[in-house]
């Protein structure tokens, strides 16, 4: 299980476990800090004001250290310029790393992205005037967005997996391992619902850790960045315990949290 991957030419090696801040997230600048100075250098911000956005605000001369990627909400390039513009201030920052552009989950949004005067348009110009690296794109919709993969536009995605929801593996992993596309993954606890028992489980079986969880998604190679999203501190130092057991899963373990996955899917209902 390697420890750090390439997400493009002339970008720093990133750890694959990664940092992602969203509404609410109880983090602080110093906890951000912390798992930076463990070697998290991939930080996904959620576009709110918190500790991670503190944090890189005051990376100084050490903000090259890290890779910043950003949820974009924009469709249009109208829109799209205002909120870029928004994004640099906030982040006090010269240049954004990643922009993935967010949640999209239609053909019609799509094309609205992508059709002149769309947010794809803008996007393009910043990466041409160097204040862009990546452009990327947040999906549930994996053969949309394995779809959208081949049209070139795209740099990366960013897609749903986890043990409850494995479909990534044939509808999206096939396709961007051919491409040499990185894929950066979310929801790796499944919403928490894989850290707690159903009514399924065998006799004494105890649900797996969200590190273990981690471990889980890690474990298969076709995925760059591994994204964690802990609540607190106590949440992100569990995570980052990780970090000093960097190892796959055992062939029973992981069988075993495949199973506790399919369990789960059946009945901590749909999302």
């Amino acid at each position: 299980m390697t420890r750090t991957a390439i997400i493009a030419p002339g970008l720093q090696h990133v750890c694959r476990l990664g940092l992602a801040t969203r509404g609410g997230c109880g983090l602080r600048p110093d906890d951000i800090d912390l798992a930076i100075r463990k070697g998290v250098n991939y930080l996904n911000w959620c576009g709110h004001p918190d500790g991670l956005s503190e944090a890189v605000k005051r990376l100084g001369s050490q903000r090259p250290n890290v890779i910043l990627a950003v949820q974009f909400q924009s469709r249009t390039s109208r829109e799209a310029a205002i909120e870029f513009r928004s994004l640099l201030d906030d982040l006090r920052t010269d240049y954004i790393d990643i922009a993935t552009l967010y949640y999209v989950e239609s053909a019609e949004e799509w094309d609205t992205l992508t059709s002149p005067g769309g947010a794809w348009e803008y996007l393009d110009e910043q990466k041409r005037a160097g204040r862009l690296r990546l452009i990327g794109l947040t999906s549930h919709q994996r053969k949309l967005a394995a779809s959208w993969a081949r049209t070139g536009l795209l740099d990366m995605l960013m897609i749903r997996y986890n043990a409850a929801h494995c479909g990534a593996e044939n509808d999206v992993f096939r396709v961007t391992s051919k491409l040499k596309m990185p894929v950066v993954t979310f929801t790796g606890l499944r919403w928490k619902a894989l850290l707690e028992a159903t009514p399924e489980d065998p006799v004494d079986f105890v649900p797996p850790s969200a590190a273990e969880c981690y471990r889980f998604c890690l474990a298969n190679e076709n995925i760059t960045v591994v994204l964690t999203a802990p609540a607190n501190r106590r949440e992100l130092d569990d995570n980052l315990t990780l970090l000093d057991d960097w190892r796959p899963p055992s062939s029973m373990e992981m069988r075993a949290i495949r199973e506790h996955g399919e369990r789960v899917r059946r009945h901590a209902g749909a999302f």
